[in-house]
């Protein structure tokens, strides 16, 4: 019988928002559920599979990946098969610190691996392991300003990199970075930022107007064509795009009119949408577009998993869209009013009902590891799960490639 395997990844910040690594998190079984009480086998497989199965540099795009590793995992020293230039060993909050672990530890600091704690919180037993530690990563959901504060003035003296985790809000972020935390984890750059209403940039309003346009009824394609052409970069990319391999044509295309025709009008609402939410997108983390992409391929591609396979750029469209609100700091519902999306996709991503919807929280139920939540949802959809994260998996390599 053969071992099925899961992955989900995180991604971690640096101060700038750009991706310093991603924490991968995997799911291993028989029965198509995480066994939480078998951590040493989910950490094992991790070793076994990370490279073999799923390929890390796929899934990193040449980042380094935070892995999570057990006390067996380190006094049997597992983790010295992989490559100490492209993985952080976290040691978990649960391991005693004792000899064999300390004495593990050591023996991968010596080889040059790089060492984080996870869920740090201090205690006088822990000094010994804060004394090979290159990173700590502190709980911001578990604690409050003044233990964040005091670790972060505590450790970073010590010549520790500090990382908050579990991040939600811009406002923890900002206070983050103000009492001196270098790496930053969670989901605050997939939330809308809570702050006053402010103009929306002239390149972004651009963008809009052709996003509105391309979701009209019927598209007039000299209207469009005028619309694109008054922004210099949407117009280079549609050309770039329909004279690319992809498309296959035997002449050059130079006309945005012609352009535009020879798209169709399923695959001008997926492409011109595609590249309208990157340029949106060039003042926020890199990752919130890649992420956004993710979701767009993995519904499309999901689509005729529920039976939707003839809507699927509908589908596509609505994962792009789902972070919209994120991009431009504003109600997701005001902004698909601007753009006049079907009802359909509002209806999944505004009321969260239908079964469109439900496809939607797989993929984010996925991006967050969350498996016990992947197995009740997938069972409600009669969806295979092995097919569910190969799709995702194919999802993440696919936005990663149109991205960069």
């Amino acid at each position: 019988m053969s071992v099925e395997h899961f992955i989900a990844r995180q991604p971690i910040f640096d101060i700038k928002q750009q991706v310093f690594a991603y924490e991968l998190l995997f799911r291993s079984g028989l029965h198509n559920y995480f066994d939480c009480d078998d951590i040493d086998h989910a950490s094992t497989s991790v070793i076994a599979n990370s490279f073999l199965l799923f390929g890390l540099d796929e899934m990193t795009a040449g980042r380094r990946a935070f892995l999570n590793c057990t006390r067996k995992v380190l006094v049997e020293d597992l983790a010295t098969s992989l490559p100490k230039q492209h993985v952080v060993i976290e040691i978990l909050e649960n391991i005693e610190p004792d000899e064999e672990v300390i004495a593990a530890c050591r023996r991968l600091k010596e080889m040059g691996y790089t060492l984080a704690l996870d869920d740090f919180v201090y205690h006088q037993k822990f000094e010994p392991l804060l004394e090979l530690a290159d990173i700590v990563k502190v709980d911001f959901l578990l604690s409050g300003p003044g233990e964040r504060q005091r670790m972060s003035t505590l450790l970073r003296r010590r010549g520790i990199r500090m990382l908050a985790e579990k991040v939600e809000t811009q406002e923890d972020y900002e206070q983050a970075v103000s009492m001196g935390y270098e790496l930053f984890q969670g989901y605050f750059f997939s939330k809308p930022v809570i702050m006053s209403r402010r103009d929306i940039p002239a390149n972004k309003m651009q963008y809009l107007r052709v996003l509105k346009e391309i979701h009209s009824p019927e598209i007039d394609f000299h209207r469009m064509a005028q619309t694109v052409q008054r922004e210099v970069s949407l117009s280079f990319k549609l050309l770039k795009l329909i004279n690319s391999a992809a498309f296959g044509l035997r002449h050059k295309v130079s006309n945005i009119v012609q352009a535009l025709s020879l798209l169709g009008e399923r695959e001008i609402r997926t492409w011109v949408s595609l590249l309208s939410v990157s340029a949106m997108a060039s003042d926020k983390p890199a990752e919130l577009v890649v992420n956004s992409l993710i979701r767009a391929r993995f519904c499309e591609k999901a689509a005729g998993l529920i039976g939707d396979g003839s809507q699927s750029s509908e589908l596509f469209l609505m994962g792009l869209f789902s972070q919209l609100d994120a991009i431009l700091d504003r109600p997701l519902a005001e902004l698909l009013d601007e753009i006049q999306v079907s009802k359909e996709i509002c209806r999944a991503l505004l009321d969260e009902e239908g079964k469109r919807y439900h496809l939607l929280a797989l993929c984010v139920t996925l991006e967050r590891g969350n498996w016990d939540q992947l197995s009740t949802l997938a069972t409600n959809l009669e969806l295979d799960e092995t097919a569910l994260s190969e799709t995702y998996l194919a999802a993440v390599q696919w936005a990663q490639n149109t991205f960069t």
